[in-house]
């Protein structure tokens, strides 16, 4: 991509938000994973604001993601009031500023600061998945609750795996994807096949986030959940769709810098262990269990797949797709298997 002041693309947004209030200075915070720019803002009244600027996906998905977030960041009941990083708003609406050139589409979105407790270890004993498993499971029944409070949204798994789809068939999608083609047809479809005969649809959906990284939320010294502020995957789906990224936090291995999205975390008794602390407190189903594999299966095809090569930087996606399409998806078949985690559930 060509040069692109991505700091005065925030100016541009601060002065469409509130020219009034000058910036003095503009701090580069990003993850360096990720191709999404997070910049911490000091006004000239000494006042923080975050900005988080971003160009893959949809504006109209980048709107429509942070106006559900907004409103459920406002509707959470006690623990979880001020669980989440709230947006700003200008008048009666969330602000969001477009920034459109030549050369980029970008979008702009202003937090206020959030505290930060206490980031889990790397890597977690008993106790403590335990707790983050009773944690998990009452943030999603908050969440459950107030479900039919949030605004619409139009984004699903079969529309985005159906996208994926489409874009094989594309001058692009046959470009990037070339020998792979038939293997991600192949897994699509077995997503959709699978999904159906879940009746995944009659699911409840509620607000999911997806990356569960650990740095991407904060607890307390009691491990209750403290603050979250990292937004990137959100999306209205099933509670089913967090649990690859919780069972990667609970892994033998723990968090690592140099990381792969493997299936045989699913399979540890240490995912065991939080699954059985969830389900007491928000108990699954025998679909959801199942479902796991289809949602692992999902965010191979569209996070990692679909859009690696826009979010994660160069050098990353390179490598995780590969891993995906030599390793991950051929073995998801071979080394899911259901039966020991229903049977820890009684199910």
């Amino acid at each position: 991509m060509s040069f692109i002041d991505f700091n005065e693309i925030v100016s541009e947004a601060w002065r469409a938000y509130d020219s009034s209030r000058e910036i003095v200075r503009i701090e580069d915070i990003s993850a360096k994973v990720s191709t999404n720019h997070v910049y911490r803002i000091t006004l000239m009244d000494h006042h923080i604001i975050v900005a988080k600027l971003s160009y893959f996906g949809q504006f109209e998905h980048f709107v429509e993601d942070h106006s559900i977030i907004n409103a459920l960041s406002n509707n959470l009941p006690g623990p979880f009031e001020n669980f989440l990083a709230r947006s700003l708003m200008k008048g009666n609406e969330l602000f969001v500023h477009r920034h459109q050139s030549d050369v980029i589409d970008a979008w702009v979105v202003f937090y206020r600061p959030i505290k930060i407790r206490n980031k889990l270890p790397r890597r977690l004993d008993e106790h403590q998945i335990k707790r983050l498993g009773q944690e998990a499971a009452k943030f999603h029944k908050a969440c459950h609750t107030v479900r039919g409070t949030l605004p619409p949204s139009a984004k699903s798994m079969n529309v985005d795996i159906d996208d994926l789809l489409e874009t094989l068939d594309t001058d692009e999608g046959k470009f990037h994807f070339h020998k792979y083609i038939d293997l991600i047809r192949e897994h699509c479809e077995i997503f959709q096949k699978n999904y159906v005969e879940l009746d995944a649809d009659s699911m409840d959906t509620i607000p999911v986030f997806v990356d569960w990284n650990i740095g991407n939320f904060s607890v307390t010294d009691s491990f209750r959940f403290f603050s979250r502020w990292d937004y990137d995957w959100f999306r209205m789906s099933s509670r089913i769709m967090d649990f690859y990224f919780f069972s990667r936090v609970v892994s033998d291995v723990g968090d690592r810098t140099i990381f792969t999205y493997n299936i045989d975390i699913l399979m540890e008794e240490r995912f065991i262990t939080f699954l059985k602390s969830y389900h007491e407190i928000f108990p699954l189903t025998k679909a959801d269990i199942l479902l796991l594999r289809e949602t692992y299966r999902f965010f191979l095809l569209n996070y990692v797949v679909k859009y690696g090569r826009y979010f994660f930087h160069e050098v990353f996606a390179t490598k995780l797709q590969k891993e995906v399409f030599d390793v991950h998806l051929p073995s998801i078949e071979k080394k899911f298997n259901p039966e020991p985690l229903l049977k820890a559930l009684n199910l």
